[in-house]
């Protein structure tokens, strides 16, 4: 098989979550562990840093991946979902898994695994723990895939136990509370080993601390000891950070949801100086140039200045209280506010089009995955809370719509899923191409 061959295989033999949400999800460890044994336990011979969370989890793997090599360390890094190419979740050092690991793989081993029926997320989550043993990796990154407790990521002994945050997401699979949730999260404190909770409320903090307990694990809450002194937007489009251990630096995500990411960064940071060593330099390089260094893509992404074209990947109430306060800061210093959005039809679509501001032209659109709201149902939806726009049936006709209407002056987000700034970005490519 080639490669676009091997990759639309694993899309049509494995339930992917990407495409058909909760019908693709399998809990339990039983196939994950098979798989495990069967490859000789590849993630024993690396070590490892588990971060899971509600939001901001992508970001700050990413950027403890940056640090730990600019350290010189040989990293690997796990993420999920990719926006455009399959090989971005499995990256070492940055670069992505090349094609003809992952057909060789699914060539040689489809024997074993196809009686075993596992979800996509089972046989890349294999694929990428050999690969990093088979690639030599110091260390891996591993972001969690959905929850925690029954994660098929859930079978590594970190080094660190890191949680950003939590809220209401993935409420049909992980509860419908905030302590419910935790729990589910919380599933990845080990025994022994060091955890880190970025952001923890009233209802979850208890949770937290209960696990931690039970385990036998020493805890932290990033939010009791803050690092940060202050933290401002530079005329050059960073974001710069006075803090209390780590020295002034600057930073290239600048959304107002990465101060609480880089908050939690340091602490971690400090926990895991004993094990890798990590310097002051090592940690400004990495918040500087995390994107370049891993390949990170989508978080409050600029695209273009005349007009400002920005998108990013947030997709539940948790993450839009940081941007729609953005949005409403862009509106204020812009001519007009233009607003290319899609969302998953198994989100709580109503409570994010509830913060959306009302003084903006709204283009609604729906990606190119199944599990997308349909762009009328959407634009009938955006009414009801006073967003009038028109609906378009691609991400990038929406687009080009605001483009045109768009003045120098003016600025444009595309976003609501991180399905929407998949086709984007990969629209964008093409267009690049061509």
């Amino acid at each position: 098989m080639t490669y676009p061959e091997t990759i639309a295989y694993l899309y049509a033999a494995t339930p992917l979550f990407q495409q058909q949400g909760s019908a693709a999800y399998k809990p339990g460890l039983d196939t994950t562990l098979a798989l495990d044994a069967h490859f000789g336990h590849p993630h024993r011979r690396y070590a490892t840093i588990h971060v899971g969370g509600t939001n901001g989890k992508g970001s700050c793997a990413h950027t403890l991946a940056a640090m730990l090599q600019h350290r010189g360390l040989k990293v690997g890094l796990y993420t999920s979902p990719h926006l455009i190419d399959f090989r971005e979740r499995i990256r070492v050092n940055g670069s992505p898994i090349p094609e003809e690991c992952v057909v060789d793989f699914v060539r040689s081993e489809r024997a074993f695994f196809e009686p075993l029926h596992p979800s996509f997320f089972e046989i890349t989550t294999a694929l990428a723990f050999r690969h990093f043993a088979e690639a030599g990796v110091d260390v891996a990154v591993v972001e969690v895939g959905l929850g925690g407790r029954l994660d098929c990521t859930n079978i590594i002994q970190p080094e660190l136990s890191l949680i950003t945050n939590i809220s209401l997401d993935h409420t049909q699979l992980l509860g419908d509370t905030l302590a419910a949730i935790a729990r589910e999260k919380a599933g990845i404190i080990k025994p022994g080993v060091s955890a880190l909770v970025g952001e923890a409320l009233p209802e979850t903090r208890p949770v937290f601390e209960a696990a931690a307990a039970a385990a036998g694990s020493p805890i932290q809450f990033a939010q009791d000891s803050p690092e940060i002194l202050s933290t401002s937007l530079t005329p050059d489009g960073l974001r710069h950070y006075t803090t209390r251990h780590w020295g002034n630096f600057s930073a290239a995500l600048t959304a107002d949801c990465q101060v609480a990411n880089t908050e939690t960064l340091l602490h971690a940071a400090a926990l895991l100086q004993p094990c890798f060593g990590l310097s002051e330099a090592d940690l400004h390089h990495a918040f500087l140039h995390v994107c370049e260094d891993t390949g990170l893509m989508g978080r409050w992404q600029t695209l273009c200045r005349a007009p400002h074209v920005v998108c990013d990947t947030g997709h539940n109430p948790g993450g839009w209280q940081y941007l729609s306060r953005q949005l409403r800061d862009a509106a204020t210093t812009h001519r007009q506010l233009h607003v290319v959005f899609g969302m998953a039809a198994d989100k709580d679509v109503s409570a994010v089009l509830a913060l959306l501001p009302q003084n903006a032209q709204y283009y609604w659109t729906q990606a190119s995955v199944r599990r997308a709201l349909e762009a009328d149902a959407l634009s009938r939806l955006g009414a009801s809370h006073g967003l009038h726009g028109q609906s378009f049936p691609t991400v990038a006709a929406a687009l080009e719509a605001a483009l045109s209407a768009a003045h120098p002056d003016d600025f444009v987000y595309i976003g609501g899923s991180s399905f929407v700034v998949a086709d984007l970005l990969a629209a964008l490519r093409e267009d690049y191409k061509g």
